[in-house]
């Protein structure tokens, strides 16, 4: 494995991770900050990340009969106060407008934070009898969130995402919805972006504003944080009950469908960042990163390495893997910096002996390994080096995680944990809320959900020593 050298246009992670974050997404052009405090501008780059995320998860979603659909961005403050858990959760982070050109509105509208209630709204009107159930509703949009503090793709007052939002005729099949659509989050971090996580149920203090429960996806990033990856709500009846959303049943009375909700967001590309990057910049999973490959000429300046170069570019597009040539006049060695910078799976050195010999030099961005590929059989030779890239870095990430998940059974190991490096801290727990604000105020961690693969730490709870059934994974969380 070559050994990693150093941007000195970034900060160095193991000095700064927070600053180096933030490096990166400025230098790798992934997004810039916008004139409205708390906003930033999805620069091509960055957002040609998040069409990729948006292709695959698309599609994975319609494989299961979702469909799309697109809900106004402005909330009436009436509809939102129905459900009062909803309004009450996101009250903080609203924004209203109250005025609409030159006349002051009767009534205020909030920005959407979430669409449950919009949706809720839409199904009272349109929703009549159990033929039409289930419906299986999609949404890609961004949402305004009035957070105080802001950091790129993390926290931001808009973010991008998807909102799924579906209704079921029984709490069975709602439940159903609600684990499947975990699953496919969980799938798509580990397959496609080549992340771990961790599946189970949020805490009762930690659920989604109005759920009746809330399962979620952790992931460890780099500097052993945990990053919520995604989430997935079961509601119940109770917005149903709450907006006036009827059917008629099989047995011809009026019935209340059962509700979930699943959102992932553009903290996803944070995540990959914080998961894969290293001090040379990104590290992009293969099937998210809009150029899998580059090709560098090296001395183009002699008789057939331009040609040459441009001939190899398009019989690798012919084949469907996303490739650019540098044909710059930059440096060989700026060039290197700069595709490393934005993280391109797979580097193509050609240069006149490379030619002679009928050959290239291809280098992995993910460990830096160097291999001699024939021409004739590059184009062939490509899908299996991307395969390896998406495994490299999947087995660097899971290392990460099993290293630093550790088990206790006093509040006084977590608090050393976390004093000593973070990470993922397992240990059993009573169930009291009381027990679960103690471990934040003793050990400064979170609950990030209850795994659903569960595991005997002790018996007791090892805040208030009481018997104790259920294990919790604890961390410090973005």
């Amino acid at each position: 494995m070559a050994k990693e050298m150093k941007n000195k246009e970034i900060t160095d992670m193991n000095v700064d991770f927070a600053q180096w974050y933030t490096d990166v997404c400025r230098k790798a052009e992934l997004i810039e900050y916008a004139s409205v405090k708390g906003f930033t501008i999805l620069r091509p780059y960055g957002y040609a990340i998040w069409e990729n995320i948006q292709r695959i998860m698309d599609a994975e979603f319609k494989k299961t009969g979702h469909v799309n659909v697109a809900m106004p961005v402005l909330i009436p403050e009436s509809l939102l106060k129905k459900e009062g858990e909803l309004v009450n959760g996101f009250a903080p982070e609203c924004a209203w407008v109250t005025e609409g050109g030159s006349e002051k509105l009767e009534e205020r509208l909030a920005f959407r934070p979430t669409s449950e209630t919009m949706f809720c709204d839409h199904w009272a009107n349109v929703l009549q009898t159990y033929r039409q159930l289930p419906m299986l509703y999609n949404q890609w949009c961004s949402v305004i969130r009035w957070e105080k503090t802001t950091r790129p793709f993390l926290r931001s007052r808009e973010f991008w995402w998807q909102e799924g939002h579906t209704i079921h005729e029984t709490a069975e099949e709602a439940l159903a919805e609600t684990e499947q659509q975990l699953n496919l989050y969980a799938d798509f971090c580990e397959k496609v972006l080549a992340m771990p996580v961790v599946k189970g149920r949020k805490t009762e203090k930690e659920k989604f504003a109005g759920a009746v429960a809330t399962y979620s996806i952790e992931s460890m990033m780099k500097d052993h944080k945990a990053l919520q990856s995604a989430t997935s709500h079961y509601f119940g009846d109770k917005f149903s009950r709450a907006y006036g959303v009827t059917y008629t049943g099989r047995d011809n009375t009026l019935k209340y469908p059962f509700q979930t909700s699943w959102g992932s967001t553009t903290r996803l590309i944070g995540a990959v960042i914080m998961t894969h990057g290293d001090n040379n910049g990104l590290v992009l999973p293969p099937a998210i990163a809009p150029i899998q490959v580059v090709v560098l000429p090296i001395a183009q300046h002699k008789p057939g390495v331009l040609e040459k170069s441009e001939e190899v570019v398009k019989a690798i597009e012919a084949s469907g893997i996303r490739v650019k040539g540098d044909f710059s006049d930059n440096s060989a060695g700026w060039k290197f910096s700069e595709w490393e910078m934005k993280g391109v799976p797979l580097r193509i050195e050609l240069g006149p002996r490379d030619i002679e010999a009928n050959q290239c030099v291809v280098a992995r961005r993910d460990n830096g390994e160097k291999v001699t590929v024939s021409l004739d059989e590059l184009v062939a030779k490509l899908p299996e080096l991307l395969q390896k890239v998406r495994d490299g870095l999947y087995e660097k990430a899971l290392a990460n995680l099993n290293e630093h998940t550790y088990a206790a059974t006093e509040v006084s190991e977590v608090k050393s944990i976390m004093d000593n490096g973070g990470g993922f801290v397992k240990t059993m727990w009573c169930g009291n809320e009381e027990c679960e604000v103690r471990m934040k105020e003793l050990a400064g961690v979170s609950s990030r959900n209850i795994p659903f693969a569960q595991e005997h730490i002790a018996d007791t709870c090892p805040v208030c020593g009481q018997k104790a059934d259920k294990m919790v994974v604890w961390g410090i969380a973005y």
